[in-house]
């Protein structure tokens, strides 16, 4: 492809003319597709060459890889990227093939003449691969393009799918993280108190214990040999009870 437009070999900064030339703001495609799209120019426009460029620079938007119409509305292809003017219908059609994710960018549709291009910035997105629908068509052939209808309509059905279910899988993955670490907190919560139940329990008993030998007096036996009683000897399992 030839590098550099009328306006960039020229050091100017690119800026949009007013309405001469329409077309789409954005196209959009899944790696390996064919997108097309139809740029329209003004009866004065006819006669003069038309360009499709990559938009180039920070601070001073340039031209680069420009491709340019050819001869009396005859198709003009250069790598993946053709067009064909038509000046009957005042139409421009531009046809990028075998999109890959480097593709992606600002694009200029344009029309040489003296003084400032017309032209229009076209946004260009390309997903990955692995983002088709298992439903997707697949990519029409070169000898079908001509025939078969855009595939921007056919991508912009699913990608519409891949941007709601988006954020809908992060929301989710926030939700199960919340749940877990609710769970893991009233677990942890649940093994205190059942320890502090245990603690309190065992305390209870060694309280207990400490009364009962307290209000039998320090040289009680009464499980011991000088029971004299007829009733039956009642002794407390306790720690040091014979």
């Amino acid at each position: 492809m030839r590098t550099g437009s009328p306006a960039s070999q020229r050091g100017l900064q690119v800026v949009p003319g007013c309405g001469a030339l329409v077309g789409p703001k954005e196209i959009s495609g899944f790696e390996g597709d064919t997108v097309s799209l139809q740029c329209t120019y003004r009866e004065e426009l006819r006669k003069h060459k038309k360009y499709w460029c990559k938009e180039s620079g920070f601070f001073i938007s340039r031209c680069s890889s420009t491709v340019y119409t050819g001869d009396d509305g005859q198709e003009r292809t250069e790598g993946r990227v053709s067009l064909q003017d038509n000046p009957q219908e005042l139409t421009l059609k531009v046809t990028l093939r075998n999109l890959t994710l480097r593709d992606a960018g600002k694009y200029f549709c344009g029309v040489s003449k003296l003084g400032r291009d017309e032209f229009f910035r076209v946004s260009l997105l390309v997903f990955p691969g692995t983002l088709r629908p298992s439903t997707q068509p697949e990519p029409a052939s070169t000898e079908d393009t001509r025939l078969a209808p855009s595939r921007t309509s056919l991508s912009r059905v699913s990608i519409p799918m891949v941007r709601i279910l988006a954020p809908v899988l992060v929301l989710l993955s926030l939700l199960l993280a919340a749940g877990l670490a609710a769970l893991g907190s009233y677990l942890l919560r649940w093994r205190k108190e059942a320890q502090l139940a245990t603690e309190t329990q065992r305390n209870e008993k060694v309280h207990l214990s400490h009364l009962v030998r307290k209000a039998a007096g320090p040289n009680s036996d009464p499980c011991g040999a000088g029971h004299q009683d007829s009733r039956p000897c009642l002794c407390v399992s306790l720690p040091g009870c014979p």
